[in-house]
């Protein structure tokens, strides 16, 4: 069965997206079956695949027509990666939704006919607390907190923690912390470094030890429709992703 992880942080321009297609992109290079569901309307994980959104069979399609679960999978967008693409179309749906029964729900009644099929499903969830972030976290088991390396970046943590303790407690109390992963780190700055060992000490061992660098060539590869492993195998944006992927699957941490 698969594990399911919730890539959520609800402040924009993060590398929520960019984590999302390089960890599946990384975890699928060590023979790991991988689906990545786009939760979020603007569709970048879907356009960061190279995948056509006019097609129809979306995340939309999924959660509001009731379409088949695997009807609105693109298989193999990459080697062992699957996609269900996401639209604008979704920017609409948490209204659609409030009259469905069990709203909070659907996501992961859809997704319970297929997760055998998979060793890691991701959820790139939108960037913001919503209904459609609340399906994400009803559906996984855990969330990984991507947090850019910048002044306010407890602020935005300290209340997506408040939320990920509020949805255990009210609707799903198997909902962990994967962890935080530190993103567009730079060396040569002293508040990357500060910002790190702030939230280092704040919450200890659910921090990973991998810091995602910040990278020309890793900002470069969503616009060409490419992971960064394609798009540039030995690049350190590559490299440190397939480090996450690594501590994930040894569930090594900061202690």
């Amino acid at each position: 069965m698969a594990k399911i992880i919730a890539i959520a942080n609800q402040k924009g321009g993060v590398g929520k997206t960019t984590s999302a297609i390089n960890l599946a992109a990384a975890l699928s290079e060590k023979g790991l079956r991988v689906l990545l569901v786009d939760m979020d309307p603007q569709g970048n994980a879907t356009s960061g695949f190279g995948v056509d959104k006019s097609k129809p069979n979306t995340i939309y399609d999924l959660l509001v027509n009731d379409a088949e679960t695997k009807a609105c999978i693109r298989k193999n967008v990459w080697d062992k990666v699957d996609i269900i693409p996401s639209t604008m179309d979704l920017a609409g749906a948490e209204i659609e939704l409030l009259d469905i029964e069990q709203h909070e729900y659907i996501l992961r009644q859809k997704l319970e006919q297929i997760q055998n099929e998979y060793d890691f499903i991701l959820i790139d969830c939108p960037p913001s607390l919503n209904l459609l972030t609340v399906n994400a976290m009803t559906t996984a088991g855990s969330v990984l907190v991507p947090i850019q390396c910048e002044f306010y970046a407890m602020e935005g943590l300290t209340q997506l923690l408040l939320t990920v303790q509020l949805v255990q407690r009210k609707l799903n109390p198997s909902l962990s912390l994967e962890g935080v992963v530190f993103t567009m780190y730079d060396i040569r700055t002293n508040l990357s470094q500060q910002v790190v060992e702030s939230v280092r000490e704040y919450l200890k061992d659910r921090v990973f030890d991998t810091v995602i660098p910040r990278n020309v060539r890793l900002a470069e590869a969503p616009s060409h429709g490419m992971p960064i492993m394609e798009y540039d195998k030995r690049s350190v944006g590559a490299e440190a992703y397939r480090r996450l992927a690594e501590e994930l699957l040894n569930g090594r941490q900061q202690a």
